[in-house]
């Protein structure tokens, strides 16, 4: 038996996932989670299982109204491991503040789910997270 993590192509997933953020059908995005997944950010709780990871992100783009998601780059790295560089923009609710948050994040994936998201604004100690997963899975 396999040690390999088995994954579809997992960037295509990920575009997947996103796009259906974008549409917020959030039963869709909680379709590619392990009902177990963990999702990371710099200065919170983790969030654990689905339900929670669905309220982060109802909340985090509630903030905004008019909001997008605009994925910059998508890289499968192996191991089921992938790296995304991607930005939040909009205006922020009950303002006129507008708004663009750029952030990298981290997918481990198993089985075609995401097991676990790293993310945060600093972009090259994600890229190092996701560089020392492939390592570590290999």
């Amino acid at each position: 038996m396999s040690e390999e993590p088995t994954t579809s192509d997992l960037v295509e997933l990920t575009r997947r996932s996103f796009a259906a953020a974008n549409r917020r059908d959030w039963d869709a995005v909680m379709g590619f989670f392990d009902r177990h997944a963990v999702w990371e950010a710099k200065e919170l709780p983790a969030f654990e299982g689905r339900e929670a990871i669905r309220g982060l992100l109802e909340d985090w783009l509630g903030a905004y109204q008019d909001v997008e998601i605009e994925v910059e780059e998508i890289l499968g790295l192996g191991k089921g491991v992938g790296f995304v560089i991607a930005s939040i923009e909009g205006q922020l609710a009950a303002s006129t503040a507008h708004m663009r948050v750029r952030f990298g994040a981290v997918y481990e994936w198993t089985d075609d789910l995401i097991e676990r998201v790293v993310s945060d604004a600093d972009i090259e100690q994600v890229r190092a997270v996701a560089e020392r997963l492939v390592r570590e899975r290999s």
